[in-house]
């Protein structure tokens, strides 16, 4: 194992923003220099928890491993408590009064495994088979029972895209999370086909079909040409952070990775706690309650003069389809 290498893939985990843990887990991967292995990861997202896999390959003429994608996948189940996991029990041919187990940390890969099953299966969550909660069971390959809460996440698949990278260049991971949980992220580094770097807003585009690799296309409103400007955005707002220098750079930071940020804006004359969303495409900002639940923006703008409403929210009017013509590579 090459230690300048395993220190420099440290570095790449650490950078794009992953979980250390994540970092520690490498040297004990590559140190029987496997062809190709994986790292995992889960992450609470709004609507269910939202797996992470991290593929790194040896090189074919040396020792050295590269880091090369990410896949990202969002389900609809949250997180489960500190000691359950999920399990898929199914028959076993070899002795039948010893079913088969396989337990998985992932609500995602556990539906997966149990939607392949053939014979009679039960998919629960718990501490142990004992004390399971059943999900859904199957009889003879066939699905006769989901309990009512788990319905939605049984048969919507989650939403996946795999983010790939570039000597450690490309979407963090707070960006990919955020992606695929169809929010707006900055990047001022892209390169177009003549690889010069241009500043764009990116989101996946699920509007259209995915890809051959089964990947969604990705919608990019370049800046300075698409006219989204997010300081400017948020002057329209009576959000207190913003009037200290150092919290407003936070806060426009953090939108600029997809996130929605909890801030102080003022309603009715009284101040609320509210989360922020940038969203380019339209040109503004989206409000939530801490429950999810959209909030009307208009509640939460500063008072203006009505010849200023007329030029409030306008964006130069490209299509996503324009912008994207002018040609892309994601590192």
């Amino acid at each position: 194992m090459n230690l300048n290498n395993l220190e420099d893939l440290k570095n790449e985990v650490k950078e794009l923003g992953f979980n250390p843990k994540l970092a520690d887990e490498l040297e004990k991967n590559m140190k029987n220099l496997p062809g190709y292995f994986t790292l995992k990861d889960q992450v609470p997202g709004d609507r269910g928890q939202i797996d992470l896999t991290l593929h790194f390959r040896k090189s074919n003429q040396s020792d050295f491993f590269s880091f090369n994608k990410v896949e990202v996948s969002a389900g609809k189940l949250p997180p489960i408590a500190e000691h359950q996991h999920y399990m898929v029990i199914s028959a076993n041919a070899s002795d039948p009064q010893k079913p088969l187990v396989r337990e998985f940390q992932s609500p995602n890969e556990a539906i997966e495994f149990f939607k392949k099953q053939k014979g009679n299966s039960e998919l629960g969550v718990g501490e142990s088979t004992e004390a399971k909660q059943l999900l859904a069971s199957k009889e003879s390959g066939k699905i006769n029972y989901v309990d009512k809460d788990f319905r939605s996440a049984l048969f919507t698949p989650p939403v996946s895209q795999t983010f790939y990278l570039d000597k450690g260049k490309g979407f963090t991971a707070e960006q990919a999370v955020n992606m695929v949980q169809d929010r707006t992220v900055y990047r001022n580094d892209m390169l177009n086909t003549q690889g010069d770097t241009y500043k764009a807003w990116i989101k996946l585009d699920f509007e259209q079909p995915k890809d051959q690799w089964n990947n969604h296309k990705l919608k990019q409103y370049h800046d300075p040409s698409y006219g989204f400007d997010l300081e400017k955005t948020l002057s329209r707002y009576a959000i207190k952070e913003l009037a200290d220098p150092t919290k407003k750079e936070a806060v426009i930071e953090s939108m600029k990775n997809g996130n929605r940020v909890e801030v102080t804006a003022v309603k009715e004359g009284k101040e609320v706690k509210v989360l922020a969303e940038a969203v380019p495409r339209y040109g503004n900002l989206a409000f939530f309650n801490d429950k999810g639940k959209s909030e009307k923006r208009e509640q939460f703008e500063k008072s203006i003069a009505p010849e200023q409403q007329q030029s409030r929210g306008r964006v130069k009017n490209n299509s996503p389809e324009q912008e994207e013509k002018r040609g892309m590579s994601v590192r």
